[in-house]
């Protein structure tokens, strides 16, 4: 039966495992907990092939508890049950050890179908999942398991397992099989921190290699077989959110260089509708009155995007993106309607005063609506003192002028238009 090279050179030991070393390195919390065979409920979070399933082998081989291995895609409560059902008989008299690979795949229904087996102790589970567990996994798993996240592994820590990967196939095949360095550079960081993808690209490789000879794979046929794959992305998933976090905290950073990379990024992987709405959203956001213009420029950058589509959307979308980064900042907008936004929240605001009540129809001044409304535009600077605020907010502040150039010569030109009025 076929198994994979990735299954067959799996690591046996925690000290094989590749990267992770905040997990797994002697001292870390983890391995002690491994060591000393003491499981709890866990949840392993990270992307695929960075040594999820691996570590948890290696756990269940530390622990006397019958192991059982379930995936999330295929499984039902009727098969959680079969298992757990073991507990109660002689089948496992010190436990089950739960394997659930891709536990997001669970509903609500399923997953709290574990949570009476977890509490009484007689099963311990470890769960993977690929996505961010706070939200794909139901919080009354969460409090009872600990969270160990793993990253996508270095272009380094890649590069050395590739070397063992080398060995063990030129083993297996008789003759001499390497990569060369350039060859191995492009796996390592073509595979975009997964190490399952660097060893079926080397599995892919020796396959196409002559029989019964030494042989070395060229940087070209290493590139063919790992071109693009160093993009994680998911529409839906947590690589989705990232990319656009970092895009707009990089503009908001005024850092171009990193803003049209992470704009590079999102490009690629076609996500066109997901940029243009967050550039729209950070010209507001973050731009703000410093530089008004920037949502009307910004707009038609998107607006010629989605004309163009990709290639060529990228031109506008980077203009727009650089054109922001280096920009003057302001986010009094976007303090001034949270703030308001939380007061509507919790219920503050009465009634709309009276004088500005919608005075445009009969019998509105018999209801004492608009009465006392003083015109702005009749009085000197367009400007006269009145309330408008509800009752209980008067005085209330909600924006306050930014330190930019143009907020401060608004606020100048208020301050001015204001003294004239008290003088008066």
């Amino acid at each position: 039966m076929y198994r994979p090279l990735a299954d067959q050179l799996r690591p046996t030991g925690l000290d094989e495992v590749v990267g992770q070393a905040h997990l797994v390195a002697r001292g870390a919390l983890l391995r002690r907990m491994i060591e000393g065979g003491t499981l709890s409920n866990m949840i392993f979070y990270g992307p695929s092939g960075v040594g999820k399933t691996t570590v948890a082998e290696i756990a269940a081989r530390r622990t006397s508890r019958a192991l059982h291995r379930l995936n999330a895609t295929t499984a039902t409560i009727a098969d959680i049950r079969e298992i757990c059902a073991e507990t109660e008989g002689l089948g496992a008299p010190d436990g089950v050890l739960l394997y659930l690979d891709e536990i997001q795949y669970f509903n609500k229904k399923q997953q709290q179908s574990l949570l009476e087996f977890l509490e009484n102790g007689r099963v311990v589970l470890i769960a993977s999942t690929t996505e961010n567990p706070y939200f794909a996994v139901y919080s009354a798993v969460l409090s009872r398991s600990t969270i160990f996240e793993f990253k996508p592994v270095s272009a380094p820590e890649i590069e050395k397992n590739l070397l063992r990967i080398e060995a063990a196939v030129s083993a297996r095949r008789g003759s001499g099989f390497a990569l060369s360095p350039e060859a191995r550079r492009a796996i390592a960081f073509g595979c975009g921190g997964d190490v399952r993808k660097s060893v079926n690209a080397v599995e892919l490789l020796a396959a196409a290699a002559p029989a019964g000879v030494d042989w070395t794979v060229s940087a070209e046929d290493a590139a063919a077989v790992s071109q693009r794959s160093s993009m994680r992305y998911d529409r839906d998933g947590d690589a989705h959110y990232d990319l656009l976090s970092a895009l707009q905290k990089s503009i908001r950073g005024s850092d171009a260089d990193a803003s049209v990379f992470y704009l590079a990024r999102l490009l690629t992987a076609g996500d066109l509708p997901g940029v243009c709405r967050r550039l729209l959203v950070i010209a507001a956001e973050d731009v703000g009155l410093a530089y008004p213009q920037a949502v009307p420029v910004v707009k038609a950058c998107v607006d010629a995007a989605l004309q163009l589509g990709l290639p060529e959307a990228q031109l506008p979308l980077s203009e727009a993106a650089v054109l922001m980064a280096t920009a003057p900042k302001s986010n009094s907008v976007a303090e001034a309607i949270a703030a308001a936004m939380a007061d509507v929240a919790a219920g503050l605001g009465g009634d709309v005063p009276a004088h500005l009540k919608d005075a445009h129809y009969a019998g509105a001044k018999k209801l004492g609506r608009g009465e006392t409304y003083r015109y702005p535009h009749a009085f000197p600077d367009h400007w006269v003192a009145q309330r408008y605020l509800p009752d209980d907010l008067t005085g209330k502040t909600y924006y306050e002028f930014g330190p930019n150039k143009l907020e401060q010569a608004s606020r100048a030109y208020w301050d001015a238009v204001k003294a004239r009025s008290r003088d008066e």
